[in-house]
């Protein structure tokens, strides 16, 4: 499944720095779960594809599960930075760190939609131990989120009832543009975040 945003910004961000065989079993593993799923989706598979024996790829990591926390915690990461960042850089109204968070949460998922895609649905495969630090990391980008509305109420800059639901519905309607905007070569990726976050400042105001 090769679409436009891979063409014009690979499957992985820079912060994924593994090179040579291992890219590319990160990249196999990642373009397999994405289209089959976890479940559906075998170690040997993953060799064929980056054209290694099925053994070879225990030399470089330990088990599929493996393959499926280092990709799910890259893209958690990576979505927790882009907000935090997104926030710092705003200034102090909360109108404008909304407005810039809820566009890094549009931009990451039309940016590395196959890795949004993994990490949002397969965190259910994870041991009970390994997700836990990835719940750690989806909850302190809800939480920043939430905080920012929760001040612009308290501030009087927004009205918004239920800061919780109100982060629920931008963080589900965010996480839809993986699914569509690859394939949607009538939108660029401006118009949509743009159009996302004023949205958001709509909904809160």
């Amino acid at each position: 499944m090769i679409d436009r945003t891979t063409l014009e910004h690979g499957l992985l961000p820079p912060r994924a720095t593994s090179d040579g065989t291992l890219r590319r079993i990160y990249e196999a593993a990642l373009v397999a779960f994405a289209e089959r799923g976890y479940h559906g989706t075998s170690m040997r598979e993953i060799a064929d594809a980056c054209a290694i024996k099925a053994s070879s790829i225990y030399a470089h990591v330990s088990s599929k599960e493996q393959l499926l926390h280092d990709l799910i915690r890259l893209g958690h990461e990576e979505h927790r930075e882009a907000l935090r960042d997104a926030m710092l850089g705003a200034g102090a109204d909360p109108a404008d760190q909304l407005r810039a968070m809820v566009g890094a949460h549009v931009r990451f998922h039309a940016t590395y939609p196959m890795l949004a895609t993994v990490a949002n649905n397969e965190l259910h495969a994870l041991s009970p131990d390994s997700a836990a630090e990835i719940v750690d990391l989806r909850e302190d980008g809800v939480r920043s989120i939430m905080d920012v509305i929760t001040r612009g109420v308290r501030l009087h800059r927004f009205t918004c009832d239920d800061p919780f639901l109100t982060t629920a519905v931008l963080g589900a309607a965010g996480i839809r543009v993986a699914v569509w905007y690859p394939q949607r070569g009538d939108y660029d990726i401006e118009t949509v975040v743009n159009t996302y976050a004023d949205l958001a400042i709509k909904l809160v105001t």
